[in-house]
């Protein structure tokens, strides 16, 4: 909820400078939380947008006081725009319908939403957002705020994901080092050398995962200081190993899991929730493998991306 909750602030800064003081003006610890899959829409009207819809996954939704609803603009009929409605609590409610088997704590309701105006200041064109003419843009100048979004966004997904597979790396570890295998004549986990093996190949994959996630973050974030520009080839990259990450961990997550004896089935054994919520924020959409997969594909062979989240 946080690494999610997290983005929301860097979004917001995009955003028309009215729109950033009517959140913060008072209160500079406001969080928002987001549904951005395009469960609705939003019809022109005079000043802004009237806005229709139900939008699920909202991560963190019951701590926060703003929401942000993506989905196309609608005016004559057709869709002429894309991008997120900025919406506070009072104009959306709440339906309590998470109720899962990972990712327990992440609350991620759905938000109901009905005839709701949002001024124009309040939406943001994803467009705006890649070409850089968002209004947030000339007050927000520093190299964070040019970030792509297709980088920001899928990494705030995996980063956790990634550090479950360091919580389930620790909680292994210290199981294995005091675990005796009765199937085995009361042999000591730390004495098997196979334990051993398993560990070296989780703590590689694990490790690798976040080198890559990181660096291609920093590759981009020097250039940006640099004042130069993120060749679409380092974006292919990052969203890449992104998804890869997300891999490596799951499978770190799963190898060490599958080792650690029926003991981690218990409720109580921390092994066994790392594994419900990984596996459970792997199935978020940008941690679709294929999609970002394709993209590098296409760009190595000089054709069109394909996918939208790059």
């Amino acid at each position: 909820v946080s690494s999610i909750i997290g983005v929301h602030n860097w979004h917001l800064a995009l955003f028309d400078q009215q729109a950033q003081e009517e959140v913060w003006g008072e209160d500079t610890d406001v969080r928002i939380s987001s549904s951005y899959a395009p469960m609705g829409a939003g019809a022109v009207v005079d000043g802004g947008y009237l806005v229709n819809g139900s939008w699920n996954w909202s991560s963190g939704c019951d701590h926060a006081t703003w929401t942000f609803v993506g989905g196309p603009v609608i005016k004559d009929g057709r869709p002429v725009d894309f991008g997120s409605f900025l919406i506070p609590r009072s104009d959306y409610e709440i339906d309590d319908v998470w109720h899962v088997v990972g990712l327990r704590g992440t609350g991620s309701n759905t938000l109901i939403v009905k005839d709701v105006f949002v001024p124009r200041h309040r939406f943001l064109s994803y467009k705006s957002m890649n070409d850089r003419t968002a209004g947030g843009l000339q007050t927000n100048t520093a190299p964070v705020y040019k970030m792509p979004w297709g980088t920001v966004h899928p990494t705030t997904i995996t980063a956790p994901i990634v550090g479950m597979a360091y919580g389930a790396y620790d909680a292994h570890v210290e199981h294995q080092g005091t675990r005796v295998r009765a199937a085995f004549a009361g042999e000591k986990s730390k004495d098997d050398p196979f334990a051993k093996v398993r560990i070296a190949e989780a703590a590689s994959d694990i490790d690798a995962a976040w080198r890559q996630l990181i660096g291609n973050v920093s590759d981009e974030y020097t250039l940006l200081s640099a004042g130069q520009e993120i060749p679409f080839e380092l974006r292919a990259r990052a969203r890449r190993d992104q998804v890869r990450a997300t891999g490596r961990a799951i499978a770190s997550v799963d190898r060490l899991f599958e080792a650690s004896g029926a003991t981690a089935l218990a409720n109580s054994a921390p092994i066994q929730r790392f594994w419900r919520d990984a596996h459970a924020g792997r199935v978020h959409a940008a941690n679709d493998p294929e999609r970002a997969y394709l993209i590098f594909g296409n760009h190595e062979f000089g054709l069109p991306p394909g996918d939208t989240m790059v």
